[in-house]
This record gives C-alpha cells, structure tokens and sequence, in this order.
C-alpha cells in the first residue's frame, strides 16, 4: 500500500490511512525536542535546503518535485525532497531532532500541528516571512495552533458522497440529501453482493475522519463526546448497520478499502475524498456523480472535516536558513503552483484565487468545494489534545458497532479518557 501526503483523514491520496500519525507526541518525546532545539543543531550543507514530506506515492513525488525544481529555479538555491511512508514521517522527525539534523521544510498533516507548535518544533510563520495574504481564514485556522499560524496548506480536502450513477438511475433512486433519505437509497440499492454504502468505520483516524461530518452536522462536539448529537450519529451508523446496508467489514476499511469495494461494483454509494479521483478515473466504465454528505435534516449544514497537508518551518535554531525556508514554501504555496498542484491531485487550492478558478475548470467537483467551505478543522477546538480524543473515540464506534458495547456506555468510556488523557 502506498502512502500519500495527506491527512487522514483525508487526506489525499493517501492510500494509506491510519492517517497515519499515530498518536500524541508522549510528554517525553515533547521535552526531548525542546531541549535539542535549544541547542546547537548540527550544521547542515549551507548550499541544499531539505523538504521532507511523506509523498511517497509515485504521483505526488513526481508533482512536489516539479513544484520544488521551479521554487529552486525561481529562488536561486538547491532544493532536496526526502519522502518518507506517512506513518513514519512524525517519528522520523522526532529522531531527526534529537539529533539535531531537522529538515529545512517540514510537512506535517495539520492534526499535527499542535503537537509540534506546543513542543517548540516549529516557527510562525509569519515571524520567518510568509505572507497569508489570499488565504482565506479558515484554511489559516486549519495550519494554526492557539490563533498563531506555523502550517500553510497548499491544498485542501474533505469528504463527500459518491454515487454510481447507473446503478442509482436502474434502481430509481434519486441522490440523498438527507439522513432519512440515505438510510431509504442504502436500503434500496442493496442488492446480492452490492451494499447500498460503504465507508471506514475502522478503529483508525481513517474511520474517525468519516463518522466527523456525521457527528457534526447532527450538533455533536468533540469536547463531549458523551452528548445525545453525538450518540445520535451513531445510532444512525449501526442503523445502517443492522438494515444491512453496510458490510460488516466496514469496522475494518480504510477509506482505500471503501474505494477498492465501489470501484469493485460492491458498493453503490460510498463516502470518500477526491484523493480517489485520478484511481476513479482509470475506470472508463465507471460514471460516478459526486454529492455533499446528507444531513440529519433538510435545510442544515453540512459539516465535514478538512483534511490535508501544511509546510512548515522547522525550528533549526538558524535564523537565516529558517527565512530561505520560508521562501520555499512562500513559492510552493502560491496561487500559480498550488492551481498546478490542485489539478493534479483533485485537491481543492488553499489560495483564494486559485481556488476560483479552480471551480470554473471543474463544475463537477462543486460538492467538494461546498464540503470544504463549510469543512472544520479537527484540532481548531481541541488542539494537542486531538489525538487522545480521536483515539477515544475510535474505540468507542468499534466498541459500538460491533456490538461489545452499548452506544451510551461507549461514549461514556471515550469522555473519561478523552478527559483524563488516558
């Protein structure tokens, strides 16, 4: 399985997903990369500026490396990207800082970026000399730990609902808009060895990432897990469940597995980013429509978790290598290059202006451009503290959804160790 640079949930084509960071920062691991950043860092080749991201996918190594060749072009200086499996890259950089060689440019999938920022691992951004100029505020949000910015996203991504398109027009179902409506169409279009729906529900950030825009648009928070909205979304999973709309295997799905099982002709609905748009597309006999997630009810928002990679400037402790590196991510973050990449990667641009045009080039891709104008970002409550949360709550849906738990009592459970870090 092959690894993408972004998040997790969501992120883009990352195929590979326990969205892969794992767990907190342990408060050793926090100390041991504030004492080795305050003092002296090995001295690195004055004339090679390093990028380390986790686009180990043949795809998105050859697309950051297009962008790198002309910000080196454009800023005079050598540019090296090292990429690393996403599930290796946040420990990478750990070991990278304990002895004192820390990449110039480091991404980071902005869940992980309070961890980082409260350790004293990474630079504001602006403080080195990147401008936020065209992004809008809420994709500032996404790269910001406690109202100060460290991660500036190229592009963004979120979930939404795909749909065979033949499949529903032979079984005359119109696409849902809501909840009622979903569980109905799921029912209806399961059928001999094709479900109605499949998604990740398995006990990774992957399935974490897909239960969010359920959790939230029916008023659920991640600050109490215990709440009636969030029970509500989900009972309204194992629902679906015991209608046998969703294959119990989906306890156990990636979100590459739930393209894998669409592609298949197994599901015909599935909830999904657009980082499965360039493996859709392989499928010449596949026409697929694309849809915002349905809502508990008509007229509400749909809430969905943005998702993604940030660039950022790794606190080295050399101030003049440090604003070069700004430079860096100042190009590969512009309008001109994040519109490259964008199309590329069916990603939608951070940059405001480069998103509109974006839109225009691709109508069909509206549903996700909604998604991320009303998308959340997953640490902007909670900050450091996600990964506990997340972890909490992936026990309690894997809990619940197999059936080893009552829905209350499971989040009950995820409240106390959401609450006491445990």
């Amino acid at each position: 399985m092959t690894s993408s640079p972004y998040g997790a949930a969501g992120r883009r084509g990352r195929r590979v997903t326990a969205h892969r960071l794992g767990t907190a920062l342990s408060a050793a691991g926090a100390l041991a990369v504030t004492a080795v950043l305050s003092g002296c860092a090995q001295q690195p080749d004055p004339d090679v500026y390093t990028v380390m991201n986790s686009s180990t996918d043949e795809s998105f190594h050859r697309w950051d490396a297009k962008a790198l060749a002309a910000c080196s072009a454009e800023l005079g200086v050598r540019i090296e990207q090292q990429s690393v499996p996403a599930s290796q890259l946040k420990t990478k950089a750990l070991r990278m800082a304990s002895s004192k060689s820390l990449p110039d440019v480091l991404q980071l999938d902005a869940s992980e970026v309070p961890q980082f920022a409260s350790a004293g691992g990474l630079v504001p951004l602006e403080e080195a000399g990147v401008s936020a100029e065209g992004v809008p505020p809420g994709i500032v949000g996404f790269g910001s730990y406690r109202g100060t910015w460290y991660g500036a996203a190229r592009t963004v991504n979120t979930l939404a609902l795909f749909y065979d398109k033949d499949v529903l027009d032979e079984a005359g179902v119109t696409v849902p808009t809501t909840w009622a409506e979903l569980r109905e169409a799921a029912k209806k279009l399961t059928e001999g060895k094709r479900y109605g729906l499949a998604l990740s529900a398995g006990g990774a950030e992957d399935g974490v990432f897909q239960f969010l825009p359920f959790m939230w648009s029916n008023g659920g928070d991640e600050t109490d897990l215990a709440s009636a909205e969030v029970a509500g979304a989900l009972e309204y999973w194992k629902g679906l469940l015991a209608d046998g709309s969703l294959s119990k295997s989906t306890v156990n799905w990636t979100q590459a597995d739930v393209n894998d099982q669409f592609m298949a002709g197994n599901a015909a609905m599935m909830i999904n980013g657009p980082w499965q748009l360039e493996t859709l597309d392989k499928d010449k006999d596949l026409h697929y429509g694309i849809a915002t997630i349905p809502v508990p009810e008509a007229g509400m928002d749909s809430v969905a978790p943005l998702g993604g990679a940030v660039l950022t400037v790794a606190n080295t402790g050399d101030a003049e290598r440090q604003r070069t590196a700004a430079k860096i991510i100042g190009c590969v973050a512009s309008e001109k290059q994040v519109l490259e990449y964008a199309v590329s990667s069916g990603t939608v641009p951070a940059n405001a202006r480069a998103a509109a045009q974006w839109r225009t080039r691709f109508p069909e891709l509206s549903a996700v451009s909604r998604q991320v104008e009303s998308g959340r970002s997953r640490t902007g409550k909670v900050g450091d503290r996600w990964p506990t949360i997340s972890l909490a709550l992936q026990s309690a849906f894997q809990q619940a959804l197999t059936g080893k738990s009552g829905t209350g009592p499971a989040l009950e459970n995820a409240q106390q160790r959401a609450t006491s870090g445990n």
